[in-house]
């Protein structure tokens, strides 16, 4: 330690002044060679390449996706028919009555122990149904919006679960000689996750073998009917 002389004060001690060094950054590769650090550089960089690439192709994957979906036509249409050895009057009375169904719809025999409700008319326009089951049947509604003997039945189907969603369904009933042409329809708008699963699972086929399967059932309880 120096010191300087003051009349005044005496002789004061001046601390001396140390440059200190800062301390060498800690190398991300410390312990290693110089060529082993540029490999592990070079590796860094290649897996953050790599991991941009992969990112990038996601995002295109992704795009051209919702691209082929969203060009996917919004209207859908299922239709089956079956021809039934009963008069007209005697298979639109298994459809006008929503009680009767029951007996015959594919979608009810999927979940026996789903709750099932009634509302409105007894039959015919303004007849409602409610039903609550498994992930099966899901949940949902349908009403008759009109009722046209023995020709025309349209009702409105509301599903709640496991998508939302609002359709119209229609049954048409035609005399053919002493049989008579029964043609269960479904149509409506595809919201985008309904034309996304379209992707992979065809609408026809599914709601249409159930169709088949329904009017199959309705065709034998029917002609039961029309001999007795």
């Amino acid at each position: 330690m120096t010191s300087f002389s003051d009349e005044s004060l005496g002789e004061v001690p001046f601390p001396q002044l140390r440059l200190v060094e800062p301390a060498p950054a800690r190398s991300t590769y410390e312990g290693t060679t110089r060529r082993e650090a540029r490999i592990f550089h070079m590796f860094d960089g290649r897996y953050e390449s790599m991991l941009i690439k992969i990112l990038i192709g996601l995002i295109l994957i992704v795009a051209v996706f919702v691209g082929i979906v969203a060009l996917r036509p919004s209207e859908f249409r299922v239709e089956r028919s079956a021809v039934v050895s009963a008069p007209p009057a005697v298979v639109f009375a298994q459809v006008n009555d929503l009680h009767k169904w029951e007996a015959w719809s594919p979608w009810v025999k999927l979940d026996p122990s789903a709750k099932l409700s009634y509302d409105g008319s007894p039959a015919g326009t303004g007849a409602g149904f409610a039903w609550a089951g498994n992930r099966k049947v899901g949940e949902g509604r349908m009403t008759i919006t009109e009722s046209r003997p023995p020709e025309l039945i349209r009702l409105r189907l509301e599903f709640l679960k496991p998508f939302a969603g609002t359709n119209t369904a229609e049954f048409t009933f035609r005399p053919q000689g002493d049989q008579t042409v029964v043609t269960w329809t479904m149509f409506g708008r595809q919201h985008f996750m309904a034309k996304a699963i379209g992707m992979f699972m065809s609408m026809d086929t599914m709601v249409g073998g159930m169709f088949d399967k329904g009017l199959a059932q309705m065709k034998s309880i029917a002609e039961a009917a029309g001999k007795a």
